[in-house]
């Protein structure tokens, strides 16, 4: 049974903010998807109800109106001593391909010569553990990807960029993760995914849940191209299975 403290406080007068202690931690996240699971099967997931997560903490949202804090701040409690328990998670690993060709990589050459790597090792590194989905937000279908190699560990870019193209790969502090699309970002931009993470044209929009595993594989850049049409007319196959 894990042993972490946990803080309710109101969010405004429609919600609940429940936080853990600060800090990245696989613990933590179980004990949080857990109370979810829980509250899901107490009625929270509704049209009235939405429950967000993020690295450390959970939200309970109420869009119906006002809440009574004191009423389901009691509820909550005593959720959470049900989700003390060290039961594993229901999860999905995801096996994504990565194009590290120096037409993607944009940041490699820099951070390979900052962390003293090859090419080849920062690949070998980047595609040698399973990552976990701590969270998924910026923008729609971002995951925030933990369980970095420390060796990979890298501070953000000094000047982020103003367009940063969707699919890229980067790197940033002890994280990790994919731009789902074209956006802002001071990630360090090793590779490049060509399947799309986000589409409001499919239910649900991102396949991906916070808690699933992301596991990468480095791929051509002619593979790439053709992973890319596939993707784009809905044949590509999804490797994935159960953890």
């Amino acid at each position: 049974m894990t042993d972490f403290k946990i803080q309710i406080q109101p969010l405004g007068l429609h919600a609940l903010l429940i936080n853990w202690p600060d800090k990245v931690d696989e613990a933590i996240l179980k004990e949080m998807l857990r109370l979810r699971d829980i509250l899901v099967l107490e009625g929270y997931h509704t049209p009235e109800w939405d429950i967000v997560m993020a690295y450390r903490s959970l939200a309970l949202i109420h869009n119906a109106g006002a809440i009574s804090y004191l009423e389901e701040k009691v509820k909550v409690e005593k959720y959470f001593s049900q989700a003390k328990d060290n039961g594993e998670i229901a999860s999905m690993c995801w096996y994504l391909p990565v194009c590290y060709d120096e037409e993607f990589a944009l940041d490699l050459d820099e951070v390979c010569g900052k962390l003293s790597l090859s090419q080849e090792s920062l690949i070998d590194l980047h595609t040698s553990t399973n990552y976990r989905v701590y969270g998924i937000g910026f923008v729609p279908g971002f995951m925030y990807l933990g369980g970095l190699p420390e060796q990979l560990e890298s501070p953000r870019r000094e000047h982020p960029r103003p367009l940063v193209l969707q699919g890229s790969v980067g790197l940033a502090g002890k994280q990790t993760g994919i731009y789902p699309q074209d956006s802002p970002g001071g990630w360090n931009i090793i590779g490049n995914c060509p399947i799309p993470l986000f589409s409001l044209a499919v239910d649900p929009p991102c396949f991906v849940s916070v808690g699933d595993q992301i596991r990468f594989y480095a791929i051509s850049k002619a593979e790439h191209e053709l992973r890319k049409i596939e993707a784009e007319v809905g044949v590509y196959n999804l490797k994935s299975e159960a953890v």
